[in-house]
């Protein structure tokens, strides 16, 4: 007989599900008993949602953490409220994520999507690192995307100073995040904690709605050719629940088969200096 309940006992936390992927990823790994923490910025959206994925799953251990995640304080800040709070940790989601159209600095002076899509993703994991770590076996899923194949990466200017193309920033915001999930992959190997990425799909989300009207109406006109936030959803949920997947690291994947990713992803000096420069930009060892 089928466990209808195979994440009870087990602490997750899920970054940006509050909507669109985040929320499906997280509303399955509460319907699969998960104690559950979802990392959010607004905390009326959150409550919202947290409330929502109670009802529809039936699961209490639903709770909320609060975050601005291009603010680096703020991911600090959020880590440590989860160390205190969660005594292990066995699913890590690194889901949240911007588009922006016109160059935007978050507070610490770097460029917002690169700050909030791989910067987060890169501060978050490493800080909760000892608690992964100590709950072995665990898992850690960044949600990347096949726009990484959009352009090179130019390590000299990650803040795109010289020249801002919106969907190059963001490709390469992408990119970041399977190269990070490789470099890990090798540090983590024989710990028990795995990582993998994986690319959603085209899905219909209000991710790109923050650049005003016209971006909301076009997202919304295009939403209907999109997959559905939860077909999206689905590889990560697998990523971050299959059996058959223990000991799978390092490995990029889309509609739940391993794929190849780009060039530049497999370039293992890029996957290692790109950690580097992340460490520097966060105030972490390398």
């Amino acid at each position: 007989m089928t466990d209808a309940r195979p994440l009870a006992g087990r602490t997750c936390v899920v970054t940006g599900g509050t909507s669109g992927i985040g929320r499906e990823i997280a509303a399955a790994l509460a319907a699969r008993g998960a104690t559950l923490v979802i990392v959010c910025r607004d905390p009326e959206r959150g409550e919202a949602a947290r409330t929502a994925i109670a009802r529809a799953t039936g699961n209490e251990a639903v709770s909320l953490a609060f975050a601005d995640l291009g603010v680096q304080a703020d991911v600090r800040r959020v880590a440590a409220d989860l160390l205190a709070r969660c005594p292990a940790i066995h699913v890590l989601v690194n889901n949240a994520g911007v588009v922006n159209l016109r160059r935007t600095l978050t507070p610490d002076g770097l460029e917002q999507t690169f700050a909030v899509n791989h910067l987060a993703y890169y501060l978050l994991t490493r800080l909760l690192l000892p608690r992964l770590r100590a709950s072995a076996p665990a898992r850690i899923v960044n949600v990347a995307s096949e726009a990484h194949r959009f352009g090179p990466l130019d390590l000299d200017d990650l803040q795109n100073a010289r020249r801002y193309r919106p969907m190059r920033v963001y490709g390469q915001s992408k990119l970041c995040n399977v190269l990070f999930t490789a470099e890990l992959a090798r540090r983590l190997d024989g710990t028990g904690v795995t990582v993998t990425c994986c690319h959603p799909g085209a899905v219909a989300t209000r991710l790109g709605q923050n650049n005003g009207r016209v971006a909301t109406v076009m997202t919304r006109l295009l939403a209907p050719f999109f997959r559905t936030p939860a077909q999206g959803a689905d590889t990560a949920i697998w990523l971050a629940t299959a059996p058959e997947l223990d000991g799978v690291s390092g490995r990029y994947f889309a509609r739940r088969r391993p794929k190849r990713p780009s060039p530049a992803a497999l370039d293992e000096a890029l996957q290692g200096r790109l950690w580097e420069v992340s460490a520097r930009l966060t105030g972490l060892p390398a």
